[in-house]
């Protein structure tokens, strides 16, 4: 038998390891791959609008023409009531659902209106029952309210969920004015009289019949002049029964016309001083039963006095009898 014998190889001898050469020449990568997820980040939205923009206005007729249909388009809407019906429409439903929801209005509560009739201030406030309490415009009620004749100020406050409060404040009357020459006048012809204020500022010229026993002002400017005088003459008690009217006179001084038709000529300057005497005149020396018609105080010596017979009569004072 023939014997092999094989040869090993050392196990510690190392490999002999291959090496391909480069076929071609070494080639730099692109930073990144084709395909690669990572991609740059292009213009953003903002970046791209305001590029639209910009080529939009460099066209200002193409600017102008769309500005011109957009509010083309808007003034169509509104003519042909689309808008304001939607609008109305929501607002309708809104109310429904305030009110189902327990806030629509069912109390009104009015205090202060002694000359202004409920039913007057009702209409003037114009809230419906049921009508939502979000949707009542107070500030308008209030301005309405102001323009009545006799209201000076009104307040309006929501008192949820479903009641509004009115409180009114009127105007005080102070005296009724006939203007000078009777010059202004109603449909028929007829003088007017207003109820003033303090103040002069007219009230009203309806209903005067409920206001006869104010004091009574004739003449322009009287109403302006005349808290001072009549605050006067209500201090001469023998005066102040006698009074009939205040006249102005060229808007400087007064007349005072009595009840019986005799008129008293009031100084412009000192006119309180004369109070006292005409006081003293009625009181002391009966003046009033004597047939006059007219007493001038005017001078500080002297008083005249006409009579009814047209006589003029002189007196020096201090020495009236």
């Amino acid at each position: 038998m023939r014997s092999l014998s094989l040869d090993r190889k050392s196990r510690n001898k190392p490999r002999t390891q291959s090496v391909r050469p480069a076929a071609r020449g070494s080639r730099d990568l692109p930073s990144v791959q084709p395909g690669s997820a990572r991609r740059g980040k292009g213009p953003g939205l903002l970046a791209r609008l305001a590029g639209r923009l910009s080529r939009f206005a460099a066209r200002p007729m193409m600017a102008m023409c769309g500005v011109l249909t957009v509010l083309v388009l808007l003034g169509a809407l509104f003519a042909s009531g689309v808008i304001g019906r939607s609008v109305h429409a929501v607002d309708r439903g809104i109310d429904t659902v305030t009110a189902d929801a327990g806030f629509g209005i069912s109390e009104i509560h009015i205090t202060g209106n002694r000359r202004t009739p409920y039913n007057q201030v009702l209409e003037v406030l114009g809230m419906k029952p049921g009508q939502s309490i979000f949707s009542a415009d107070l500030w308008s009620a209030r301005e309405r309210l102001s323009r009545l004749d006799w209201i000076a100020s009104a307040e309006l406050h929501r008192r949820y969920p479903d009641a509004i409060f009115v409180t009114l404040v009127e105007k005080r009357p102070f005296a009724l004015w006939q203007p000078p020459y009777n010059s202004l006048g109603d449909a028929k012809g007829e003088a007017l009289i207003y109820v003033v204020e303090r103040n002069g500022r007219p009230i009203t010229s309806h209903e005067i019949e409920k206001f006869r026993h104010l004091p009574k002002l004739v003449g322009a400017g009287a109403p302006q002049a005349a808290a001072d005088l009549v605050d006067a003459v209500a201090a001469h008690r023998a005066i102040a029964a006698r009074i009939a009217a205040y006249s102005r006179i060229s808007m400087r001084r007064w007349n005072l016309i009595l009840d019986d038709g005799v008129v008293v000529q009031l100084p412009e300057i000192g006119w309180a001083k004369e109070l006292d005497a005409l006081e003293h005149l009625i009181i002391d020396g009966s003046i009033l039963e004597r047939d006059i018609t007219q007493i001038d105080l005017r001078s500080p010596t002297h008083y005249f006095f006409l009579l009814k017979n047209g006589e003029k009569k002189e007196v020096e004072r201090g020495k009236e009898t």
